[in-house]
């Protein structure tokens, strides 16, 4: 069993909660804590009790980056041998839904793990950005990649050219987020959302989310033939069945993840 010293975990009805916990360095992202993250995740991806699983900070910052100390005096070299980025890529991986709650500061680093995640719910004092820039590099877990994707090439070459910041408010206008909640309902927006979506077959949540990322990834019409696929798919579980009969019969459907 691995000592947590860098994150907060727990688990309650079907929802598991990774809170971020570096409080004196705004939750930069060192070694350890990824190594800690991704300790739960595998956890995680085992227990068919957690259904959603939501990763948040602290109100004043999400993560403000990855841990500048730790990459300072690295060279090409140390970065051939031993790519410390790559585990962070355990989050974009991770088979069920993955909603980043977001307050505070969500920058470099910061903002790349939460564009990992499925669904971005912000507070309305979030700051997005990639100021990686200023410090004479450039990003390089998913920041010039997924943040395309999320707002476009305009406004992406914008962000990491200039390294500034985005309010919550914009990032809800091109598309970063999916909502934006006063700081203090935070909390409960997210685990609303989490509640909602954890009351669904947990079998049929992965399909989902992989038929979805397959959209992120590829073309339309090998994503369109994977969705196809993953949909007759459906069609062998019996929360499939369980949930069109419910449907006939006016009830609420009994899923039991099979």
């Amino acid at each position: 069993v691995m000592e947590l010293e860098n994150i907060i975990f727990k688990k309650d009805n079907k929802i598991a909660t990774i809170t971020l916990n570096r409080p004196k360095f705004l939750n930069a992202l060192c070694d350890q804590l990824i190594k800690e993250i991704n300790y739960i995740l595998d956890l995680l991806s085992n227990d068919d009790e957690v259904h959603v699983v939501i990763l948040k900070g602290s109100h004043k910052a999400f993560a403000a980056g990855a841990d500048i100390n730790e990459m300072k005096d690295l060279k090409l070299i140390s970065h051939i041998k031993k790519d410390f980025i790559k585990p962070w890529e355990k989050i974009s991986k991770f088979k069920k839904p993955i909603i980043a709650s977001v307050a505070g500061y969500a920058l470099g680093g910061g903002c790349e793990i939460a564009m990992m995640c499925d669904v971005i719910i912000a507070a309305d004092n979030a700051k997005f950005g990639q100021p990686e820039i200023k410090l004479g590099t450039i990003p390089a877990a998913g920041g010039t990649q997924r943040l395309v994707k999320s707002v476009g090439k305009s406004k992406a070459m914008e962000m990491v050219l200039s390294g500034s910041t985005i309010s919550a408010e914009e990032a809800l206008s091109y598309g970063l987020v999916s909502k934006v909640v006063p700081i203090e309902d935070l909390d409960k927006e997210t685990i609303n959302l989490a509640g909602i979506i954890a009351n669904n077959s947990l079998p049929i949540l992965i399909l989902a989310k992989e038929a979805i990322l397959r959209s992120f990834e590829s073309t339309l019409s090998e994503g369109m033939i994977n969705e196809r696929r993953l949909f007759q798919s459906t069609f062998e579980l019996e929360d499939r069945k369980e949930g069109m009969m419910a449907f006939i019969e006016k009830r609420s459907p009994k899923f039991k993840n099979n």
